[in-house]
Parts: structure tokens; C-alpha cells; sequence
């Protein structure tokens, strides 16, 4: 039971970070229906710039929790930016034209671009990025738990509702949400959609940097981190529902523990089945995601 326990954190913790960056899938397509698939590429620069903040202010004698936590505001602006540059470049125009496969071209071409940005920058070995918490676990009724787990959750999970109440209590928020509703009578009331979306992809590529720097810490860090987290927070969006905030969470909580406990109880080699025959079963059974609403188009 012992191993339940500690297999269950482990799965908990990749699962938010599932859950973190699929929460980016899920705020661009609220307002654009079209989604960054560079999500991964997102995630990994976010990791190297903050590495190379981190590393940075440790040379200047700082301690490693204090260049962390200095280094984040940085992170941010970084993804705000990045995830600004792929909206301006490869969805917009795509928007325009209303070309449907536009975007999807647009954003994995810019993802590849990035990734070789990141390769020329920062190199191709993995890098070892300093924990700003101890790396030996607390012992919580005898299950270890590493302190950077348990910020990955907290870390998560403030992201998560600083958006909900951003949205539910700024005015800027209740624009995103008119958008989000109905983006052709948002425009009729005078907001500023394409403005929107723009944020809405800037903050989906902040949540990526963000992911990025909680779990850089506990895993080793480099340009191809970022793809397969990439691809899991895909499924576990389409499984959870792109329209829902709530069932992305679950999506990367079901997807993280089903990986961590098929990887100890029968084989790592087969840890990724169980979410991709849950996906196909999701896709076959309810496509809008097991929290997802199916949307009514009027023709």
C-alpha cells in the first residue's frame, strides 16, 4: 500500500504539469478555436530561460531559492512574448484567410523553429537545472515526497485560479470571457477580439514557461524536453475537453497516475497505453472530452 501511495504522488505531480500546459491548449481555443501546437517548444524555452536566469543571479552570489524566485518574473515576460510572436505570425493571417489547416501548419512550423533556436543556444546535451528546494523528500506518513513535487502542485494550481478570478473579477477578464462566448458579438460590443486573442496566447505560452520551470528542477533540462510533455497535454486536453478548465486538471491527473502506476506495476515500456486507449475511447464515445460540451453549429 506503501507503493500506492508513493506511485500516486509521482502521478499527481507529472499529471499538474499535464494539466498546466494542457490549460494553455484550453485558453486559446476559448477565444480563436485554434490551438498552439508548439505548447512543448513553449515549455522548453521557458526552462532554458529560466536556467539561464537562475545560473545567472547564482553567479552574482545570490541563494538558489532567491534566484529562482527572481528569475520567474523574467520567465514570464519571456512567455508572454513568445506566445504573442506565434498569435502575430502564424495564427492571425491563418484567422484572416479563415484557413483551416493555416494555424496548424503555422504553429508547428514556428515550434520547430523555436526548438532549433533553442538547440543553437543552449546546445543539444541536458542540462541540470539547480533546485531551488531540497532534493531529499519529506517523509509524510511514511511516503517520500521531494519538496519540488509538492510546489509543482501548489505552483499548478495557483496559475490555474489566478486566470479564474483574472476572468471573473477584471474587466479585461469579463472581455476574454465575452470572446470566449461568442467572439462575433463581443466585436459588436466594441471589444477588441484580435486583441484578445493575442492574450489569450500569450497566456497560454506563460502556463507552458511556467510548467517548464516547476518541473525542469526534478528532471534535466534541454531543447527536446518540451515535445512529448507537448503531445501528453494534447491528449490530455482532448480527453478532459478542450472547453473546460476543470477537466484538463482531471484529464492530466487521470493521464499522470495511469502512466506512474502502469510504469511500476507492469512495464515502463507500456506506461503511455492506458492514456491512449483512453483517448481513443474518449474520441469514440464522447469526443468533446469527458468534461467537454458538444458544441451546436447553425447552418
Amino acid at each position: 500500500m506503501q507503493n500506492f501511495f508513493q506511485i500516486l504522488v509521482s502521478g499527481i505531480s507529472v499529471g499538474m504539469i499535464y494539466g498546466v500546459i494542457a490549460f494553455g491548449y484550453q485558453l486559446t481555443f476559448a477565444t480563436s478555436k485554434t490551438l498552439n501546437f508548439g505548447q512543448g517548444e513553449a515549455l522548453t524555452l521557458g526552462a532554458l530561460v529560466g536556467l539561464t536566469c537562475v545560473n545567472f543571479l547564482i553567479g552574482l552570489h545570490l541563494g538558489t531559492l532567491a534566484a529562482y524566485l527572481i528569475a520567474l518574473p523574467f520567465v514570464f515576460a519571456f512567455g508572454l512574448a513568445q506566445g504573442a510572436v506565434v498569435e502575430r505570425l502564424g495564427v492571425r493571417q491563418a484567422m484572416k484567410t479563415k484557413s483551416e489547416a493555416g494555424w496548424i501548419m503555422a504553429t508547428i512550423a514556428l515550434g520547430i523553429i523555436f526548438k532549433n533556436m533553442a538547440e543553437n543556444i543552449w546546445g543539444k546535451d541536458p542540462l541540470k537545472f539547480p533546485s531551488p528546494l531540497s532534493e531529499n523528500p519529506l517523509t509524510i506518513a511514511g511516503v517520500n515526497i521531494r519538496p519540488m513535487e509538492i510546489a509543482i502542485v501548489l505552483g499548478a494550481l495557483a496559475m490555474m485560479l489566478a486566470v479564474e478570478a483574472f476572468n471573473r473579477r477584471s474587466i479585461y477578464g469579463k472581455a476574454v470571457v465575452a470572446t470566449s462566448n461568442d467572439r462575433d458579438a463581443a466585436g459588436l460590443m466594441g471589444i477588441n477580439t484580435p486583441l484578445v486573442i493575442t492574450f489569450s496566447y500569450a497566456l497560454s505560452s506563460l502556463a507552458a514557461a511556467l510548467a517548464g520551470v516547476l518541473i525542469a528542477p526534478i528532471t534535466l533540462t534541454g531543447a527536446n524536453m518540451g515535445a512529448a510533455l507537448g503531445l501528453k497535454a494534447f491528449a490530455v486536453a482532448i480527453i478532459g475537453g478542450l472547453s473546460s478548465g476543470l477537466g484538463v486538471v482531471v484529464g492530466g491527473l487521470i493521464l499522470g497516475i495511469t502512466e506512474s502506476m502502469t510504469g511500476f506495476y507492469f512495464d515502463t515500456g507500456y506506461k503511455d497505453v492506458p492514456g491512449l486507449i483512453l483517448l481513443l475511447l474518449v474520441l469514440s464515445l464522447k469526443p468533446a472530452g469527458l468534461f467537454g460540451k458538444t458544441a451546436i453549429k447553425k447552418v
